[in-house]
């Protein structure tokens, strides 16, 4: 395996990543203001529901993830973008490659230009096999994830009947292996983290790996740890940062006694050895067998990245949403908002009101056609018909499926319009 750790540099964080308190908070009251009279100033004649991303923190954020990851590369998520321009505007960046969520999107992808695209779940999709089979130059550029041998024989399928002869580039694999934290109490047994994949051991992976090596038209790329717990969970208090730590040290010792079962019984390295997320950037790449590292939420930052001490959010994408009706002193509502994110079913879940002195009325939420607001604070100015209400969602690209296209503003104006997935007519699942 190469080794990518060589051309690195020394990194730190990236210039004005401490605009923000750092403290679950949006940013200080002063630079909140000042962000959100920009976008109110720049979307001014545009009636919303309207989603906007500001490029200058975007790319800033880009820098950031960049110097976490100290010199290892950073393959861009597209699921916690969903915009294929600002897919592209990450790998200019200095972004290397795409971790796609569906094989479909790949294919797509790649038909658009995009290179070494990661596919990083498990696919059944066997139109979208079908057509990988089919297509030799994304057969060169797309890398699909399997974590079981049904995986390979959909594979095989797709190949028998494609029937292309042996001169064919091979369908390039990776092996999804299980990165949670497993801790036996006594008689108790506790799984920490999501239940990702059935291959979790070095015996596991090596048996996979050779299931890989004998299948025809195939070959091995490389392997990936996913550890949602350390990427995906906010530092709120000490069990959690605990559990953080563990997962390190355990992943620190399985990643390499992984990698070292998988080249014994294969007799080759592996290219790739991907790892971490927004979260777990610096612990990820800090691993020697690493290679690279996925990131993708922490260019637009949303609202479940509040509670990170790995890095202070700046928040890069808004929902702005028009007041409809005032009925009563201190509320307001609001023309849409019912943009919830995935995962268990709780306020953390809910949009973020990020106007100062405003939050979402605890018995109605977020709503469908409209979401009620009332007055929290004394900073909050009034609303009246017409005002615009800005909005953070909890996670990073889900919003962009309610949107066919996306502002992008830099200082008071919009400089430019372009589509969404959902906007090129595109939707994935």
């Amino acid at each position: 395996m190469g080794d990518a750790r060589s051309a690195r540099v020394p990194g730190g964080r990236a210039a004005g990543a401490g605009d923000q308190d750092g403290h679950g908070a949006v940013d200080v009251p002063e630079n909140l203001t000042t962000l959100l009279s920009r976008l109110r100033r720049a979307t001014a004649g545009l009636d919303g529901p309207l989603a906007v991303v500001d490029l200058d923190r975007f790319d800033a954020n880009a820098a950031d993830l960049l110097a976490r990851a100290v010199g290892t590369p950073v393959r861009v998520a597209s699921k916690s973008v969903r915009v294929r321009t600002l897919v592209e505007r990450a790998g200019q960046r200095g972004f290397t490659g795409v971790m796609a969520y569906s094989l479909r999107e790949a294919l797509w992808l790649v038909r658009h230009g995009t290179r070494d695209v990661l596919v990083g779940y498990p696919s059944a999709d066997r139109g979208a096999l079908a057509d990988l089979a089919h297509d030799e130059v994304a057969r060169r550029e797309i890398t699909l994830m399997v974590d079981e041998p049904a995986h390979l024989a959909l594979v095989r399928r797709a190949l028998v009947a494609a029937d292309l002869g042996d001169d064919a580039p091979p369908v390039r694999l990776c092996l999804d292996v299980d990165a949670s934290l497993r801790v036996r109490l006594g008689p108790f047994a506790l799984h920490l983290g999501t239940r990702r994949s059935p291959v979790r051991t070095p015996e596991a992976a090596a048996a996979l790996a050779v299931r890989v090596a004998a299948e025809p038209g195939t070959s091995l790329r490389g392997l990936m740890f996913y550890e949602a717990q350390v990427a995906g969970l906010p530092d709120t208090d000490p069990v959690v940062r605990l559990v953080k730590r563990a997962s390190v040290a355990d992943l620190a010792t399985r990643r390499g006694a992984v990698l070292a079962a998988v080249r014994d019984v294969v007799g080759h390295d592996v290219e790739l050895v991907n790892s971490g997320g927004t979260g777990s950037l610096e612990t990820s790449s800090a691993d020697p067998v690493v290679t690279e590292v996925t990131a993708g939420s922490g260019l637009y930052v949303p609202g479940l990245f509040d509670g990170y001490r790995a890095f202070r959010p700046r928040p890069a994408a808004f929902v702005g949403l028009d007041v409809v009706r005032v009925p009563a002193g201190g509320w307001a509502t609001a023309f849409g908002g019912g943009y919830v994110a995935s995962g268990p079913a709780s306020r953390t879940r809910l949009p973020r009101v990020a106007t100062p002195g405003w939050g979402l009325s605890p018995r109605e939420g977020a709503g469908e056609v409209q979401t009620p607001l009332h007055r929290t604070g004394r900073r909050g100015d009034a609303l009246d018909v017409g005002d615009r209400v800005w909005f953070r969602h909890a996670k990073a690209g889900e919003v962009m499926e309610r949107f066919d296209v996306v502002h992008l503003v830099r200082g008071d104006e919009v400089v430019d319009v372009v589509p969404t997935y959902r906007g090129e007519g595109r939707s994935f699942g």
